[in-house]
C-alpha cells in the first residue's frame, strides 16, 4: 500500500514535529551529554495512569482480557533503547486489546546506557517462555516500533538457536533494522523526528559488549531462514526506509512471507499517531486478525 498524498492533518503533525525534534539526534556533543546523564540518573519507575504487573518476575503493562481472548500480543515500544514506553505505545496497546480481540502484553525492559542489549533478551527470553506455556495465551503475535521492532526482529532470529518456536507473526513499525547505520546518505534533515548522528552514539551505548553488526542488535545482518511471517509498516520520507526495504528483500530472499505496507511521504512509526494514514494502517493490521 502506498499513499503519495498526505492528509493536512499528517502534515500538521510532521510540523509539529519537526519543531519538537530531540536537539541530541544531529549532535555527538548533546547526544554524549545525554548519554552520561541518564548513566547517572536513578532508575525510577515508569509513569503511567495505567497499572503494571508481573508475569514471570517481569514488568508488564497489560491491556485486554487473558482468557477470553482470541489472540496475544508482545509488544516491545520504542524510543531508541533510552525512552521508556510512554502514553502513545501504551494508548496503542489499548487501542489494539480492544479492535483485535487481543490480551495485549507490553513490557518494561531494561534501557541504555546503564543496560544492553543482551539484559533485555535474558528478561524477554523469560517472559517469551511463560506466555508460551500458558495455555491461556493463543495465536502470539511479537510486535514492536522503531528500536523495539528492531528488538522484536532480534529477537525471534534468536529463538532459533535456543530451540523455541517462532510467533504466529511478527509485525513491526518503522523498525530499526540496522543500529550501526553504515550509509552516507540519510536524510537528517527532513526527518522531523530522526537522525542518524544521535542514533549512532546512542546504539553504540545498546550495543554494549556486542558489536553493532552483531545481529542481536542490528537484525539486517541476522539469519532469516525459518522466520515467522512478517508485516512491516514505513513510511517513505524517513531515514530507516531504504534500511527497511532492504530487510523486507532480505525476508523474501529467504523465503519468509513478508508484506511491507508504504506510507508515502510519511514520517517514522506514522501508524500510531492521530492521522487518518494511520486508521489506514491500522486496516492493514487487522486483516492479520481475522
Amino acid at each position: 500500500m502506498t499513499n503519495d498524498n498526505k492528509s493536512f492533518i499528517a502534515k500538521i503533525a510532521e510540523s509539529i514535529l519537526k519543531s519538537t525534534k530531540a536537539d541530541y539526534m544531529g549532535s555527538l556533543e548533546l547526544s554524549k551529554e545525554l548519554l552520561d546523564t541518564r548513566l547517572k540518573q536513578e532508575d525510577k519507575p515508569v509513569k503511567s495512569f495505567f497499572k503494571s504487573s508481573k508475569i514471570d518476575g517481569v514488568e508488564v503493562f497489560t491491556f485486554g482480557n487473558k482468557e477470553k481472548s482470541k489472540n496475544t500480543i508482545v509488544y516491545i515500544h520504542g524510543g531508541a533503547f533510552i525512552n521508556e514506553i510512554n502514553y502513545q505505545h501504551q494508548l496503542y496497546c489499548l487501542l489494539m486489546a480492544k479492535r483485535l480481540d487481543a490480551y495485549v502484553i507490553a513490557p518494561v525492559y531494561p534501557l541504555a546506557p546503564k543496560h544492553s542489549a543482551i539484559e533485555t533478551f535474558d528478561l524477554i527470553e523469560r517472559l517469551y517462555k511463560s506466555l508460551i506455556e500458558d495455555e491461556n495465551c493463543n495465536n502470539l503475535y511479537l510486535m514492536g516500533d522503531s528500536a523495539g521492532g528492531g528488538f522484536a526482529l532480534s529477537f525471534c532470529q534468536y529463538l532459533k538457536t535456543i530451540n523455541l518456536p517462532q510467533p504466529k507473526e511478527i509485525i513491526t513499525f518503522s523498525p530499526w533494522v540496522d543500529v550501526s547505520m553504515p550509509r552516507n546518505d540519510y536524510d537528517n534533515e527532513n526527518d522531523p523526528i530522526l537522525g542518524e548522528i544521535g542514533l549512532k552514539e546512542v546504539g553504540k551505548s545498546w550495543a554494549g559488549d556486542l558489536d553493532t553488526k552483531d545481529y542481536r542488535v542490528s537484525s539486517i545482518y541476522g539469519d532469516n531462514e525459518g522466520l515467522a511471517k512478517n508485516l512491516i509498516f514505513v513510511g517513505d520520507a524517513e531515514i530507516f526506509y531504504q534500511d527497511v526495504l532492504k530487510f523486507h528483500n532480505n525476508l523474501q530472499e529467504s523465503g519468509v512471507e513478508s508484506r511491507l505496507v508504504v506510507g508515502g511521504g510519511m514520517f517514522h512509526i506514522y501508524p500510531l499517531f492521530p492521522v487518518p494514514e494511520a486508521w489506514t494502517a491500522f486496516k492493514e493490521l487487522k486483516k492479520e486478525f481475522k
